[in-house]
């Protein structure tokens, strides 16, 4: 229990309205996947990535252990970003432990994330290649800015802001798109859907899937 009142402290700390998500790091991380329960990755497909999650609206133990078990299942599929419904369940959260393009560490979770809209000005596209957990094996070049607020709530419903440059902010889009009902697949031509969805039936995935009825 002490550890756990540690790390929602450290993920609640805020500099200039947006949280410090780049301390204690490993060992937060760590401390959630400990306590957590790896699950298998559902992919393209499945229902439940494909329409809109619902509100988180419950702050308490069972939110706790969601979190812990989607910081489990990402470290267990080696990816940066996880959104609930990657593992099943319809709520808007989603958990990070990605690097942003200077080398800096960002661990932390959203709940009800909002992408704010920024000005065009402020704006300047990344044409990165993106791939997904639930579209295995598979990679494509999207254009997606290089800057990304979120506004959302923590663990325990304090409103919370994450902002993230260049790959970080690719996470928190893509994530935030998750809950949304969309992969990241959606926003590419049809052709490189196409192509995408090809790489996926042609390679084997290194994490378990849930299978498709």
């Amino acid at each position: 229990m002490a550890q756990q009142e540690t790390d929602q402290q450290a993920e609640q700390q805020v500099n200039d309205g947006f949280v410090v998500d780049t301390e204690d790091c490993e060992e937060r991380e760590e401390a959630h996947r400990a306590r957590g329960t790896a699950r298998p990755i559902t992919v393209v497909g499945n229902p439940v990535l494909h329409k809109e999650c619902k509100d988180v609206t419950e702050f308490g133990p069972e939110l706790a252990q969601l979190i812990d078990d989607m910081f489990a299942s990402q470290k267990a599929a080696e990816g940066v970003g996880l959104a609930a419904n990657q593992i099943g369940v319809d709520l808007k959260v989603f958990v990070y432990d990605c690097p942003d393009d200077d080398g800096a560490r960002h661990t932390g979770v959203v709940c009800n994330p909002v992408l704010e809209e920024l000005p065009a000005d402020s704006r300047r596209l990344d044409d990165g290649n993106e791939g997904c957990l639930s579209v295995p094996t598979a990679y494509a070049e999207l254009a997606r800015p290089d800057y990304a607020v979120v506004h959302g709530q923590d663990a325990e419903g304090n409103p919370i802001k994450v902002r993230g440059r260049g790959y970080f902010a690719r996470c928190l889009q893509h994530e935030t798109d998750h809950l949304h009902g969309y992969l990241y697949i959606d926003r590419l031509s049809k052709r490189d859907r196409k192509d995408a969805l090809r790489q996926m039936e042609e390679g084997t995935p290194r994490y378990e899937t849930v299978p498709n009825a």
